[in-house]
C-alpha cells in the first residue's frame, strides 16, 4: 500500500469514530432493551459499564491503532514480541467485522425502506413481521446499503467517508434533539419518561447487568478493532482518553436521546414498551400514522435512522476494507469491489432469513440467521475481542505493557491515564469482562 492516508481533522476523528458507535446498537437496539430490562434499572446499570469497561477499551484500541499505524490484521505484528501469536486476534477482528456486516447491512436497509415508505406516503400498511419476511424488500435494500457504502469507501479517505460521515452525524443529532422536544409535547410524555429514567432497582438482576455490559460493547463497536482503524488514522496532537470520553458522550447522547424519543411515544399511544426489536419499527410506525403532521414526524425519524445506520456501516465497511487491503496491496475501488460482492453474500442469509431461509433455526423456534450472527459478534467476539485488547496492553510479561499503552494514550494534549487507574485496566476490565461473558453463556436462551 502508498502512504497511509489521514483523517484531515480532530472533528472528522470524533465524528467518524462517534459515528461507528452510533447506529443501530443506539438507536435501536438500546431502546427496545432498556424496554424489556425494566427502564431506568437497565439504563443505569449501562452507564456503569460505559465508564468501567468501555472507556478503558476504547482507550486500548485506539492506542493500538496509533500506535502500529496498521489495520487490525497487521497491528499485533508491530507491537507484540517475537513469536508470540497475538496477530492471530487481527484475523478474528476481521471475521467480526464481516459477521457484524452480515446482519446490520440487513437492518440498516430496513431503516431505509421505512424511510422510503414515510416519504412517499404509503406507511398506513407498514408492518415489521411482514417487511422481515418479504425476500425483494430485503434483498434491494440490503443491495443498496452495500452499493452505497462502498460507493462512498471507493473515493479516497477524506473525500469520501470522512466527508460524508461528517455532513450526516451533524444532521442526525439536529434531527434527534428535534424529535425528542416533539416527543415531551405528547400526553404520556412524564409517564413514559419516568419508566425510562427512574431506576426500579427491583428488577436488576443479573440478566440486565449482563444485557446491559453486551449492549455496551455493542454500542461501542468495541474488540473486533472498528477504533482500532481510526485511530491509525490520527495524529499525535491529542490524548486517547480525552478523546475516548468525547465519543462515549456523543454515543450515550445518542443513545438517551432515542429513548427520550420512543417511550414517550409508547405511553401516549399505549403500545407495548417491551416489543422487542420491533419496537422501534411498528411501535414508531403507529405513533406517526396517528399524529398530526405524522407523514413528515415519520419521514425525519426515519431518516435520522438511517444516518445512524450508515455511519456504522461506513465505519465498518472501512475497517475491512483496510484489513482486505495490507493483506493484498489492492487499491480502493478494487477492494471495494471484492469485499462488497463478499458481504452482499453473506448479507443475503440474514435478508432472506424470515422467508426463503425460514426453516433455519440456530436457537429454536421464532430465530433466524440474524440471531446466529448477532450472538458471535455480540455475545463471543465483542465481549472476547475486548478482553484480549485489555491483556495484550497491560501486561508487559505477555503482551504490549502497561507503559508502551500509557506513553501512546497520553501523547498529545487532553485527560491522561494515570497509574492510579492501572488497577482497574489490568483487572477490573478483564475480570468483569470475563464473569459477564460466562453469565452471558449460561442465561443465553439456548
Amino acid at each position: 500500500m502508498n502512504e497511509r492516508e489521514r483523517l484531515s481533522s480532530r472533528l472528522g476523528f470524533i465524528l467518524l469514530s462517534a459515528g461507528c458507535a452510533i447506529g443501530c446498537g443506539n438507536v435501536w437496539k438500546f431502546p427496545w432493551m432498556a424496554g424489556q430490562y425494566g427502564g431506568g434499572g437497565f439504563v443505569l446499570i449501562y452507564i456503569l459499564c460505559l465508564l468501567l469497561l468501555g472507556l478503558p477499551v476504547m482507550t486500548m484500541e485506539f492506542s493500538l491503532g496509533r500506535a502500529s499505524q496498521a489495520s487490525p490484521v497487521k497491528m499485533y505484528q508491530k507491537l507484540q514480541k517475537p513469536g508470540q501469536k497475538w496477530h492471530a486476534h487481527g484475523y478474528l477482528a476481521l471475521l467480526g467485522n464481516l459477521c457484524l456486516m452480515s446482519f446490520y447491512t440487513v437492518v440498516a436497509g430496513w431503516m431505509c425502506y421505512y424511510f422510503y415508505k414515510f416519504l412517499i406516503g404509503q406507511s398506513a400498511g407498514l408492518g415489521f413481521v411482514s417487511m422481515i419476511s418479504n425476500p425483494g424488500v430485503n434483498m434491494l435494500f440490503m443491495g443498496i446499503v452495500v452499493v452505497l457504502g462502498f460507493l462512498v469507501l471507493s473515493f479516497n479517505l477524506q473525500g469520501g467517508l470522512e466527508r460524508v460521515t461528517k455532513y450526516m452525524m451533524v444532521i442526525l443529532l439536529v434531527l434527534m434533539v428535534v424529535l425528542a422536544v416533539n416527543s415531551a409535547t405528547l400526553s404520556g410524555a412524564v409517564e413514559g419518561l419516568k419508566f425510562y429514567l427512574l431506576p426500579d432497582f427491583s428488577k436488576i438482576d443479573a440478566n440486565v447487568i449482563v444485557g446491559a455490559m453486551n449492549q455496551a460493547f455493542f454500542t461501542l463497536s468495541l474488540g473486533i478493532g472498528s477504533m482500532a482503524i481510526f485511530g491509525s488514522y490520527i495524529g499525535k496532537e491529542r490524548s486517547l482518553m480525552g478523546e475516548s470520553v468525547n465519543i462515549i458522550l456523543l454515543d450515550t447522547f445518542v443513545a438517551i436521546t432515542a429513548g427520550l424519543i420512543i417511550f414517550p411515544a409508547c405511553t401516549t399511544y399505549g403500545l407495548e414498551v417491551g416489543a422487542g426489536p420491533g419496537l422501534l419499527f411498528d411501535t414508531m410506525a403507529t405513533v406517526f400514522n396517528n399524529m398530526n403532521g405524522g407523514r413528515v414526524w415519520g419521514t425525519i425519524f426515519f431518516l435520522f435512522m438511517v444516518f445512524a445506520a450508515m455511519s456504522t456501516v461506513l465505519a465498518v465497511f472501512e475497517n475491512i476494507l483496510a484489513c482486505v487491503r495490507e493483506l493484498t496491496g489492492w487499491n480502493r475501488p478494487k477492494g471495494c469491489v471484492v469485499c462488497g460482492i463478499v458481504i452482499f453474500l453473506t448479507s443475503i442469509t440474514t435478508a432472506l432469513g424470515y422467508s426463503t431461509f425460514a426453516g433455519f433455526v440456530p436457537f429454536g423456534d421464532g430465530t433466524a440467521w440474524l440471531d446466529l450472527w448477532d450472538f458471535i459478534v455480540s455475545n463471543n467476539l465483542l465481549p472476547l475481542g475486548s478482553l484480549i485488547i485489555a491483556v495484550f496492553c497491560c501486561s508487559k510479561r505477555w503482551g504490549w505493557g502497561w507503559e508502551n499503552f500509557k506513553a501512546e494514550a497520553n501523547t498529545g494534549k487532553g485527560l491522561k491515564v494515570q497509574d492510579w487507574m492501572r488497577p482497574i485496566f489490568t483487572f477490573v476490565v478483564p475480570v468483569g469482562i470475563l464473569v459477564v461473558y460466562i453469565m452471558g453463556l449460561i442465561n443465553f436462551n439456548w
